[in-house]
């Protein structure tokens, strides 16, 4: 497996970011809420054909409480997620939204952390510093 999952974020990284130029110019005009439901929609369809044409599909039944409790808090944190995202879009430029909501990563690494026992290196501590400074750079009026 080796480096294969930073081929994964990076690929994850460039969708995110025509998410970002694709959303802007999609919800001229329309509510940012509805444009979520959309984009919803379309991940959906999406996901039952990749699920179909990879043979992905697997039942339910071996899932546990954990399992399904998780994935269910994912899934509404990913919902209130785009929410979000879509309204700082409709109202803000895609240059200066996006880069503040990738402060995620310094959130993620925080509550890693306090939750999940990780342990990141001092490079790691000293790259997300530089995100929160990169964040804040972006996000103080001038």
């Amino acid at each position: 497996m080796g480096a294969t999952w930073f081929y994964w974020a990076l690929a994850s990284a460039f969708f995110a970011a025509l998410t970002a130029i694709f959303a802007k110019a999609g919800l001229q005009g329309i509510d940012s809420d509805f444009a979520t439901f959309i984009r919803t929609l379309v991940i959906i369809a999406a996901l039952a054909l990749f699920l179909t044409y990879t043979g992905k599909w697997q039942g339910v039944e071996s899932f546990t409480g954990r399992n399904w409790t998780f994935l269910i808090f994912s899934g509404l944190a990913t919902g209130a997620s785009w929410l979000a995202y879509f309204k700082a879009l409709q109202m803000g430029n895609a240059s200066q939204v996006a880069p503040v909501d990738k402060f995620s990563l310094v959130l993620v690494a925080l509550m890693a952390v306090v939750f999940l026992d990780e342990r990141p290196s001092t490079q790691e501590w000293v790259g997300l510093g530089l995100v929160t400074a990169g964040v804040l750079t972006l996000a103080i009026k001038r």
